[in-house]
Parts: C-alpha cells; sequence; structure tokens
C-alpha cells in the first residue's frame, strides 16, 4: 500500500475525510477535493506523509473536477478513486421549491461521481489495474418518505456502479460500491429519528478500506445493517408502505429537526 496513489471527493469532512486519514496512515500519496478550503487544509495539515494535494471546488463543475484530476495525474498513474462527495436533504415533490434540492442532490451524488470517474477510467484501463469506489447508501434500498431526492439518488449510485463494474469486467479495473448505513457524521447528525446501529465514522473508513481491499462488488457496512438491507428487499409492497409511511421524515431545507 505505501507509495499507492488515492484520488478522494468530499474529502473536507465526514466519510471523506475519515478514509483520507486511513489512507495516510498507510503511507498513500492523497489528491483531495471538498468545497471549504479551510477545511481541506487543516485535513491536509494533520495527515502523516507528504505529497498531499488539495483541490477546493465543487464537484457539480465538470470542468474544473476534471482539472483537479489531471493535475493529480500528471504526477503519476492514480492506483485508486473513491467518490465520496454526498449531500442530503428532506424533499417533497409537491413543494415547488423543491426541485432545486432534487437537482442539487442528483447532480452531486450521482453525475459528479460519473464525472469523478470520467478521467481515470482510460488511464486506468490501459495500466490494466486500478480500482473505482462509489459510495452509495442504505437509504437506496428502499424509498424513505420525505428522502425521494436522496433514496432516488443512492439507488442510481449502485446501478450505475453495477453498470460501470460489468463495463470494465476482464480490464483488470475494479468497482466497488460501499454502502454505508447510519454513519456519525454531519450529513446524519440533523436526522430526528432514530439510527439503529449507528457507527462512529472512523470505524465505518476501517471496514470500508478492507472491503476496498478484498475488491468485493458491493458492501453494506455496518454488517448488521447489510442483513436488514436484504430483509427490506423481501418486505411485500403493502406492509412495507404501511410501516415506512409513519416513519419521520427528514427535515427540509430550512427547517428544524
Amino acid at each position: 500500500m505505501p507509495g499507492r496513489r488515492v484520488f478522494i471527493t468530499g474529502a473536507s469532512s465526514g466519510i471523506g475525510a475519515a478514509l483520507a486519514r486511513r489512507y495516510a496512515a498507510r503511507g498513500c500519496e492523497l489528491g483531495l477535493v471538498g468545497r471549504r478550503l479551510d477545511a481541506l487544509q487543516g485535513l491536509c495539515r494533520s495527515l502523516p506523509g507528504q505529497g498531499h494535494r488539495i483541490y477546493a471546488l465543487d464537484v457539480r463543475d465538470r470542468v474544473a473536477l476534471h482539472v483537479a484530476a489531471r493535475d493529480f495525474l500528471d504526477s503519476g498513474p492514480v492506483d485508486l478513486v473513491i467518490a465520496s462527495a454526498g449531500i442530503s436533504a428532506g424533499t417533497l415533490t409537491d413543494a415547488p421549491e423543491d426541485h432545486t434540492v432534487f437537482q442539487a442532490i442528483f447532480d452531486t451524488n450521482v453525475l459528479s461521481m460519473v464525472t469523478t470517474f470520467e478521467p481515470f477510467v482510460a488511464p486506468m484501463r490501459a495500466r490494466g489495474r486500478g480500482t473505482l469506489v462509489g459510495i452509495g447508501s442504505v437509504a437506496g434500498v428502499r424509498g424513505l418518505p420525505g428522502a425521494g431526492a436522496y433514496s432516488a439518488s443512492k439507488a442510481a449510485v449502485r446501478a450505475y456502479c453495477e453498470s460501470l463494474r460489468v463495463e470494465l469486467h476482464g480490464s483488470g479495473v475494479r468497482v466497488v460500491t460501499v454502502a454505508p448505513g447510519f454513519i456519525a457524521t454531519p450529513m446524519t447528525a440533523r436526522n430526528p429519528y432514530r439510527m439503529p446501529f449507528l457507527m462512529p465514522v472512523d470505524r465505518f473508513a476501517e471496514q470500508a478500506v478492507r472491503a476496498i481491499d478484498a475488491g468485493v462488488s458491493y458492501r453494506v457496512i455496518p454488517w448488521p445493517m447489510a442483513w436488514v438491507a436484504r430483509l427490506l428487499r423481501l418486505v411485500p409492497d403493502a406492509l412495507y408502505d404501511a410501516v415506512a409511511a409513519r416513519r419521520k421524515r427528514k427535515p427540509r431545507m430550512g427547517e428544524h429537526p
């Protein structure tokens, strides 16, 4: 692992920052993408090793993200790309003002993942090795009330990564989807409902790195949530609808939990 080069989006905080700490501790050279320059600078100063690069940008800016990717590639081959950038907010279809929130969530969670992977696929194919990792969510297993945008975006992440994995089959390039359950990050801090199996973010990062090392196609973390996800797929729609309809919904933009 020492000497490997890793490109991570969503590195300003949460899961992305935790994964950066884990890979830096392994001696990797990192390219870190996030919206907040101050947070990236603070993270970079705290990491062991040298040669880490930071790129403060919005991952929805395809041109800026590709410039960052090419800059990191110019210094040498990239072994691992993790598309961790993601946002979440409650949304209601009958609230016209939520349309822009739907668009922002899909642009960030889905299309920016495509944009993140784009510059790296051809170089990895040429080398015959490399790993692309998409961070999904258990929220993509079944639709959640008030979370239409987030649930749909994470369902799209799973399907997209599966398609990409099949496209790259036999090329030496692996595609891994990691689906977190409830992880203690700023994103989940505002959730007004009970979060079973809530996991500290650094423990999640440790287990995610093990899954990436193993080259699994899809992994839900933590493992008890994986069993919940399997059961949710088997629950008949009528029963699921009746139970899920009583669940508290995620607050919309500007709402208090």
